[in-house]
């Protein structure tokens, strides 16, 4: 008789894994094949895909996976299917996203239709794709978001608009899904330094430049601070893209996994004001970060 409180095996259990060219989703794409799992690592270039099964243990097979591509989602379940066969799957991470970064004022709208195609109908996409093999192995959904779905900071609300969104499915797919005993976990990662700030940097810099001259000049300062703020809060993190990936591993092999996990103070923090502080107490925890500078 089996102890309902050990850890599932993950031997021979196959999972997908979006996003997994570089950062959080190539670290959690290492660990889950180490531990034992039957990995298919979604990347959007063959060459991504060639470095990354170089470096992995043996069970991890690169698929291109692009989730903004209808097309080519279809083509990657195909794919997993003729692989797995009627064992289905066991698990579904849905880790691809970008990150906005940039005073509302200056996201442009075919910016902000980008990131809520890449991380909200991208995933919901990826999800609906892949739920049958889901239902034929028992599978369950594992969505990482981020601690800035549990609150709105300034200067990024684009993402935080996706992350709230990618939240919400969650949590309509976790009590649809409920009956045909499909769970659905999330997964929140607060600041940890990836090659994603350098894009958030990088691409911050060129979106406020893009903005009418008296639009720059309302935010440059601002801006500038918070994005130098924001990287050193990530850079001097006590979290690491493997602590994501452990996390992750324990949301696919708990036999009863939680709703949320929290990764890093910042994040279940974020959690903890949104619940128990009023919008006021918010605005002001950051109004700093868009206070001009004297």
């Amino acid at each position: 008789m089996s102890n309902r409180s050990e850890p599932l095996s993950p031997q021979g259990r196959a999972v997908v894994i979006t996003g997994a060219s570089t950062g959080l989703g190539e670290s959690c794409a290492h660990h889950l094949a180490r531990v034992g799992f039957r990995v298919f690592a979604g990347v959007r270039r063959e060459a991504d895909g060639k470095r990354l099964r170089e470096a992995a243990p043996a069970d991890l097979t690169p698929v291109i996976l692009d989730v903004t591509d209808e097309e080519g989602v279809a083509a990657a379940v195909r794919r997993v299917t003729d692989e797995v066969g009627d064992d289905g799957l066991w698990g579904l991470v849905n880790n691809a996203g970008i990150a906005v970064t940039a005073p509302l004022e200056c996201v442009r709208p075919e910016l902000l239709r980008r990131q809520l195609a890449t991380n909200v109908v991208g995933q919901l996409t990826v999800i609906q794709g892949f739920l049958p093999l889901l239902r034929a192995g028992a599978g369950r959904i594992v969505n990482v978001t981020s601690g800035v779905g549990n609150v709105a900071i300034p200067y990024l609300g684009a993402y935080a608009a996706a992350q709230f969104g990618k939240e919400a499915l969650s949590d309509a797919l976790r009590r649809e899904l409920a009956p045909f005993g499909i769970p659905v976990s999330v997964v929140q990662p607060g600041a940890i330094m990836t090659p994603i700030w350098d894009k958030m940097s990088a691409e911050g810099l060129r979106t406020i430049e893009d903005a009418p001259e008296p639009v720059q000049e309302l935010y440059r300062d601002s801006f500038l601070r918070f994005l130098e703020t924001n990287e050193k809060s990530a850079r001097t993190s006590s979290k690491t893209p493997e602590d994501v990936a452990r996390v992750v591993f324990r949301a696919l092999v708990t036999r009863r996994p939680r709703t949320r996990y929290g990764v890093g103070k910042d994040a279940t923090g974020g959690r903890l004001l949104a619940r128990l502080l009023p919008d006021r107490a918010i605005d002001r925890v950051f109004g700093g970060i868009v206070a001009p500078s004297r």
